[in-house]
């Protein structure tokens, strides 16, 4: 059976009962030298002719004399020897001391601490050996220190508290081996999780706790809390919280906020935290008179000054100003001026509570970049983090720029931490960058479920890798399957294509439906390839190219019923294949982030079939969204207009899988293939043809419901209009080709859930056909604009 020694408090309180006894011993052995030779005692000297050192086996006895320096011959008082024996002790290499004058010879005893045979981990079962192994400085083949063991203990248990087990608790223990052997063992008892049970605010009037604790990264326990991580309490979160509370703030225009402290207690059954902000949100600035100066010889004001994209009245904001300065600075570099610097001055006027910005453009210093350093990427190119900076080697150093690169390279997602600082070169005008970034994994397996009201449940596997060899490129593959529809797809994806600001991806999938929705099935295979750069600060542009091959088979149904002459005439062709060359212009107000309350989404897509493959056409598509924050952020409202058409070309015609099927994919309340023109027949047949044109506006607002947001329950209303209509080829039994409204009213359910934000509609048509195709509830996964 082995025998625990505890190290712990114990064990240094024993350390030190030895040493003591040790020190006791020593004088009592120096007051038997008096008592026997009286005149030394009087003297209190000594004089050794020798010096034996017993114990030792790894420790070479030189290297303990050197401690000592106790020199052969010399006068020697007990003071002398004491400073001896606290140098060997303080040396760590040695268990017990003793000092022993016997006489004209001084005999040092000493037991030397023993080596690590190994270091192991017992009772830890939530951080696993091998991330323990990485955090403790105790290692195999070391000599062993209580002292160290114990700090150990205490990363450990830090390592734990980062986790919101505050309760943990680790003790370092030895097993004595043979050979002056330990092993050392840290137990572990892992505790459970200290939650926080409630985030409240105290002085803040314009927004509510509920709208609040949506800012914080810090949650509060709810009902699946076995599944959340961020409801445990941890101190270096909190203190997250405090900063992007204040961004949160100063980003509406409270330039005064301020956080006059943050409390946290211990619930009354100790486990769990009471989490109290206490703030003062002070008074709502707008912008006053927007100015820019020119104190750069030669440089016209005015010309700068067109350039702001900023108005009086707006709602102060600190990414108002760096926009603007961004805008200046990139004017003033494509005007030559690498060296213009743009100083805000603030002026404040807190009778009409808003602020006078004048940009002051100024000459900066000369200061070129020298080098960039990059440390810490174990996985990532150098490459990689260096095309997220617009400057390089032999540029002028601009430090907002680096600001930003380093902002850039945080949100790449690939490290935990990533420091960007600069520092003075080889001269007073060069500038070294230094970048250093702590790896994490960017990869993941997932294995899961799918669920959809049409096509019943079904299992999703996908691998996805966001940094693929440490080339910052993405790589995703995904299989999913239900019992009318699977689906598999392959994406990869280059962001910096040819180390520019251009994205380059290709994308590969096959599907095969057999709908009971549907009375035909498909098989459809499709390559894709496109080129993405940007076309403003707040738009970007779509290049693409793909082929598509499309084999559509007719079939019973669920009813057994036939198919129609139009479905039929197109499920006896061939495997269609299309070619196009397309582009896509979308232009996002939230890029900029300017207004956090409002967004405008504005898309326009085209597509020209027809070089090369069987199908010729022009498809366009369009897209607008508006969304806008009211009640103090509390309610969402949210419009959006979408529409399409497509047009064949010469002799050619388009596929029900080319044309435009609405239903819950753009129109809520009806099933997929509910709305547009069908072919029909009595008895015989009810095919839903799709459109070649549609247009559906959709209305949503979104508010509280009053229950714990912990849940992460709210609550939506909604109204959708819009209809399909048209087709190629037509004949006397097709219904609905003039294009028929179509009205719906729902409740919607949000739910923010482990696995995802899931959406709850009920849903009512107002105004619909015939033989339109109802479907009252449908569950999605939530997807904002």
């Amino acid at each position: 059976m082995n025998k625990y020694f505890k190290i712990g408090a114990a064990s240094v309180d024993r350390t030190r009962t030895v040493l003591g006894s040790s020190i006791l011993s020593g004088f009592v052995l120096l007051s038997g030298a008096y008592a026997v030779y009286p005149t030394f005692a009087a003297a209190q000297t000594y004089s050794f002719n020798s010096v034996t050192v017993q114990g030792n086996e790894r420790i070479p006895t030189g290297t303990i004399l050197s401690y000592a320096g106790i020199a052969k011959g010399a006068a020697t008082d007990a003071g002398t020897l004491n400073e001896a024996y606290q140098r060997i002790v303080a040396s760590g290499l040695f268990e017990t001391v003793e000092l022993t004058p016997n006489g004209g010879n001084l005999v040092i005893k000493v037991t030397e601490f023993p080596t690590i045979n190994v270091v192991n981990f017992e009772g830890n079962k939530r951080i696993k050996d091998e991330v323990l192994t990485k955090l403790v400085k105790s290692t195999s083949r070391q000599v062993f220190s209580p002292a160290q063991a114990e700090a150990d203990a205490a990363l450990i248990s830090e390592a734990y508290s980062a986790q919101g087990r505050l309760a943990a608790r680790v003790t370092p223990r030895i097993i004595r081996r043979s050979d002056n052997r330990v092993d050392l063992v840290f137990e572990v008892f892992e505790g459970g999780v200290t939650e926080v049970e409630r985030i409240s605010f105290v002085g803040n009037t314009n927004y509510s706790d509920r709208r609040l604790r949506q800012v914080l990264q810090s949650k509060q326990a709810g009902l699946l809390r076995v599944l959340f991580k961020n409801d445990t309490f941890v101190a270096d979160r909190v203190e997250f919280d405090k900063q992007v509370l204040k961004d949160f703030y100063q980003s509406r225009g409270y330039v005064d906020f301020r956080i006059t402290g943050v409390n946290a207690e211990l619930s009354q059954e100790r486990d769990g935290y009471l989490v109290t902000f206490n703030v003062q949100e002070g008074q709502q600035f707008h912008l006053g008179k927007v100015t820019t100066t020119s104190q750069y010889e030669g440089v016209d004001s005015a010309v700068y000054n067109d350039a702001l994209n900023i108005k009086p009245g707006q709602v102060y904001s600190p990414s108002l100003i760096e926009n603007s300065i961004a805008r200046i600075e990139r004017l003033a570099i494509r005007n030559g001026l690498d060296f213009l610097r743009v100083e805000p001055r603030v002026t404040r006027n807190d009778r009409d509570m808003t602020l006078d910005i004048d940009f002051v453009l100024t000459r900066g210093p000369r200061i070129f970049v020298e080098r960039i350093d990059i440390e810490g990427n174990t996985t990532t190119l150098d490459r990689v983090i260096r095309a997220e900076f617009n400057s390089v080697e032999g540029d002028p150093f601009n430090p907002r720029e680096i600001r930003e690169a380093a902002e850039r390279i945080r949100a790449l997602g690939f490290f935990t931490d990533a420091q960007v600082n600069a520092r003075e070169g080889s001269s007073s005008d060069q500038v070294i960058v230094d970048v250093n970034v702590d790896e994490t994994t960017t990869g993941s397996l997932s294995f899961g479920g799918t669920y959809s009201s049409t096509d019943g449940f079904g299992l999703a596997i996908s691998f996805k890798e966001n940094n693929f060899l440490g080339r910052g490129q993405a790589v995703a593959v995904t299989v999913s399957g239900a019992s009318s529809d699977r689906v598999y797809s392959l994406r990869f994806a280059e962001p910096h294509f040819l180390g520019r600001d251009l994205k380059f991806d290709i994308n590969g999938s096959y599907e095969e439906t057999e709908s009971d929705y549907a009375s035909y099935d498909t098989k459809q295979g499709l390559i894709s390839t496109g080129l993405t750069f940007p076309a403003g600060e707040k738009s970007t542009l779509n290049f693409n190219y793909a082929i598509k091959g499309t084999d559509i088979s007719a079939n019973t149904g669920s009813s057994g019923s036939k198919v129609g002459p139009l479905l039929q005439a197109e499920s006896d062709l061939p495997v269609q294949y299309t070619s196009s060359l397309g582009y896509k212009y979308s232009y996002d107000t939230r890029v900029s982030g300017l207004n956090p309350n409002a967004g405008v989404l504005l898309e326009f897509s085209q597509d020209f079939a027809g070089v090369g493959g069987d199908m010729e056409y022009i498809r366009s598509m369009a897209r607008a969204v508006a969304q806008k924050k009211v009640f103090n952020e509390e309610v969402t409202l949210r419009a959006s207009l979408r529409g399409g058409a497509i047009q064949s070309i010469g002799s050619s015609s388009s596929m029900v899988t080319d044309r435009f099927l609405i239903g819950s994919n753009y129109m809520r309340g009806f099933s997929p293939n509910g709305v547009g023109p069908r072919e029909y027949q009595a008895g015989s047949y009810n095919d839903a043809l799709g459109g070649t044109a549609f247009a559906v506006a959709q209305f949503d607002m979104e508010f509280p419901l009053g229950l714990p947001e912990e849940y992460g329950i709210s609550g939506g209303v909604f109204y959708d209009i819009g209809s399909s209509w048209g087709l190629d080829n037509s004949s006397s039994n097709v219904l609905y080709e003039d294009g028929p409204i179509r009205q719906v009213i729902g409740l919607s359910v949000f739910w923010d859930t482990p696995i995802g934000p899931l959406r709850f509609n009920w849903s009512k048509a107002l105004q619909k056909e015939t033989f339109d195709r109802e479907q009252s509830f449908d569950l999605s996964i939530r997807t904002d604009f």
